[in-house]
């Protein structure tokens, strides 16, 4: 399955991986969101409920462009930038073409939708 994501002047996507979690969050879509810069290395938007943790754990590979879930905070988080994996992060999918749009400073409105 694939994700659509709008902000801005921003239209990208990701593919999700086949797990609860992912799964959980395309029950809920569309979504209006609230995209943010969250440190130096990922956009965050906070979901309307929080996901189901069901089959998560650590996992590898961590990479730029990676479309994860934080538990203890209920929001997506997107990396633009290098990032290890912590407890509670849950790996979504990833982007399709890179972590460009993401790069876009501020906070913004966010739309998520299904392709």
């Amino acid at each position: 399955m694939r994700l659509r994501f709008i902000f801005a002047d921003q239209d990208f996507t990701a593919t999700l991986e086949d797990n609860p979690s992912a799964h959980d969050l395309v029950s809920m879509l569309p979504l209006d969101l609230t995209i943010d810069d969250y440190s130096t290395n990922e956009k965050i938007a906070y979901l309307p409920r929080k996901l189901t943790e069901k089959g998560s754990g650590r996992f590898g590979s961590e990479a730029v462009g990676d479309l994860c879930y934080y538990a203890p905070w209920g929001n997506l988080a997107i990396f633009h930038g290098p990032y290890r994996w912590s407890r509670g992060l849950i790996r979504l999918g990833r982007l399709d073409h890179g972590p460009a749009p993401l790069l876009l400073r501020g906070e913004h409105p966010l739309r998520v939708e299904t392709l």
